[in-house]
C-alpha cells in the first residue's frame, strides 16, 4: 500500500493534503513541514486496550466526582514545589521545557532524590547513556533504590517498561528524542512530538502516573515543535536564565493546580541547582556605586516581592535608524516608553541608541517595572546616576501619567529590608504601616519622577 504523505503546521498543527507557505488556519509563514503517515490497522495517538478488554467511560452526573483534596509529591526543592502550586499532583501532566543546556535535567534528577522516598521513579534518557546518567546522579548526591533509569528512545517499549514496573512518577527527558514506530518521520519532528505527546498524556490519566517532560526551545524562545502540545499538558514550567549567569529561573506559563504567577530561583553550582532563598538580595550583589543608567525596581512574582537591577545605555547613533535592544523586559513597551520620554518629558532619543537590560537574566513582566525602566534610560541620557538608596515602581500611561500598582506596601517594605531609603512611586493610598525611616515620594507624573530624582 502507497504511504499517505500529509503536511503538519509546527504551530497550530494543522494538517492538509497539500503545502502551504503560509499556513491556512495560524496564519504562520514556512512552517508547514512533510511527514509520511504508515498504513495501521489502530488509531494513532490511542492507547492499547488492557487486559481483559476496555472498559467504556459512561457519563456521571457532577455529585459523583470525587473533589477530595489531590495528594501531592512533594520534591524536597522548596523552590520547584512553589511554582508547582505545593507539589506535583498525582496523575498530572508536567512539560519542563527551556534551552539545551540550561539545567532541566539537572532540576529533575535532584528532584528524584525525594520523590524516590515516597514512591518508585522510571528516569528515562532519549540523550544520555546510562553511565552519563550514573556519573551525573553520582555528582548530584542522588542515589535510592526506588530510582530506575532506562535509556530508550522507542515509545512502544517505553510504555511497555512502564507497565511491567508500575511506577508512581514517571520521567521522559526528552520528548524530543522519542518516536513511535508507526510513523514515518523522524524523531523530533512535529507529528512525532504531537503523537507522542498524546499518547503520554493518555497513558498519565488512565494509570494515574505524574510525568513529566523535558522539552526543549528554539531559538525564538518558544517550546520547539507544535504548539498544541502545551495545551495538552496540565502544566507548562519554563526554566530561564543567561548561560553566562549562575542564576535560573522557574516560572510556570500553565498550572491547572495552582497559580501561574510563581517564580522559583536557583543557582547553579557544581553541586547542581542550589535554591536562592533570598532571591532580592542574589540578583543586586555586585550593584555598581555612582553609575548612570542603573535603577532598582520591586516587582511582585506571584506572592513575594523582588527586586532586581535594570540598566540602560543610551549613545549616539551611528546608523540612520537608531537601535533599540531590550533583554529581560518587553521591547514593545520600551518603544512606547521611548516615545512617552521624547513627547511628554521632552527627551529627544531619536538620534540615540538605546540599550536594556535586567541583570541576572531574570525577565520583568509586570506594567510596574515602567517608572524604573524610565529613570534608568533617563540616568543614562543625562549621564547622571541615581542617588544612591533609591527604587522605583508604577506603570506608566500614555499621557505620561503614573497608574497605582497592587502590593506597594509589601515592596516597600522588602526594599527596606535590603537597605533602601527612598521610594519613588505612584500617588495611591498605602493602608499598611510602613518603615518611619523610608522615605517615599509619591509623583503623578513622569515629568514629576525625574524632576524629584535626577
Amino acid at each position: 500500500m502507497k504511504q499517505k504523505t500529509v503536511y503538519l503546521c509546527s504551530e497550530c498543527g494543522y494538517e492538509h493534503a497539500k503545502w502551504f507557505g503560509k499556513c491556512p488556519s495560524c496564519g504562520a509563514w514556512n512552517t508547514m513541514s512533510e511527514f509520511k503517515v504508515q498504513p495501521e490497522t489502530a488509531v494513532r495517538g490511542v492507547l492499547p486496550a488492557a487486559p481483559g478488554g476496555r472498559r467504556p467511560n459512561k457519563p456521571i452526573t457532577l455529585d459523583q466526582i470525587d473533589d477530595s483534596q489531590e495528594e501531592r509529591f512533594h520534591s524536597g526543592i522548596g523552590e520547584l514545589d512553589r511554582v508547582l502550586g505545593g507539589g506535583a499532583v498525582h496523575g498530572s501532566f508536567v512539560l519542563v521545557g527551556g534551552e539545551p543546556g540550561i539545567g532541566k535535567s539537572t532540576l529533575l534528577m535532584q528532584m528524584c532524590n525525594e520523590m524516590c522516598k515516597a514512591a518508585t521513579v522510571l528516569y528515562v534518557s532519549g540523550e544520555e547513556s546510562l553511565r552519563q546518567l550514573k556519573i551525573r546522579a553520582k555528582r548530584l548526591g542522588v542515589s535510592s533504590g526506588n530510582l530506575y533509569i532506562l535509556a530508550e528512545t522507542d515509545l512502544d517499549s517505553i510504555i511497555a517498561e512502564t507497565d511491567a514496573l508500575e511506577p508512581q512518577i514517571l520521567i521522559v527527558d526528552s520528548v524530543q528524542t522519542i518516536y513511535q514506530r508507526e510513523l514515518g518521520s523522524a524523531p523530533g519532528g512535529t507529528a512525532q512530538i504531537k503523537e507522542c505527546t498524546m499518547r503520554l498524556m493518555q497513558y498519565a490519566k488512565s494509570r494515574n502516573v505524574t510525568i513529566f517532560i523535558v522539552g526543549h526551545v528554539n531559538k525564538e524562545g518558544s517550546l520547539a515543535g507544535p504548539k498544541m502540545l502545551e495545551h495538552m499538558v496540565d502544566c507548562v514550567l519554563y526554566f530561564e536564565g543567561e548561560q553566562s549567569s549562575p542564576f535560573r529561573c522557574l516560572r510556570a506559563a500553565k498550572n491547572r493546580y495552582g497559580s501561574t504567577n510563581e517564580i522559583g530561583v536557583f543557582e547553579m553550582s557544581g553541586r547542581g541547582l542550589l535554591e536562592v532563598q533570598n532571591p532580592s538580595a542574589a540578583m543586586l550583589s555586585g550593584h555598581p556605586a555612582g553609575a548612570s543608567g542603573n535603577c532598582i525596581a520591586c516587582v511582585i512574582e506571584g506572592s513575594r516581592p523582588l527586586l532586581a537591577e535594570v540598566q540602560a545605555l543610551v549613545a549616539k547613533t551611528q546608523f540612520g535608524v537608531p537601535r533599540r535592544t531590550a533583554a529581560g523586559v518587553d521591547y514593545n513597551r520600551m518603544v512606547l516608553l521611548l516615545a512617552i520620554l521624547e513627547k511628554r518629558a521632552g527627551l529627544f532619543l531619536s538620534g540615540s541608541d538605546v540599550y536594556v537590560n535586567v541583570v541576572g537574566g531574570m525577565r520583568l513582566d509586570e506594567p510596574a517595572v515602567d517608572l524604573p525602566m524610565v529613570l534608568a534610560i533617563t540616568s543614562s541620557f543625562r549621564d547622571k546616576p541615581l542617588p544612591e538608596g533609591v527604587m522605583s515602581f508604577g506603570e506608566i500611561g500614555l499621557t505620561g501619567e503614573l497608574r497605582a500598582v497592587n502590593s506597594a506596601a509589601q515592596r516597600i517594605w522588602e526594599a527596606y529590608r535590603l537597605g533602601f531609603h527612598t521610594c519613588v512611586m505612584p500617588v495611591q493610598e498605602l493602608n499598611e504601616e510602613l518603615p518611619r525611616s523610608m522615605n517615599v515620594v509619591q509623583v503623578r507624573t513622569v515629568q514629576e519622577a525625574l524632576k524629584k530624582v535626577l
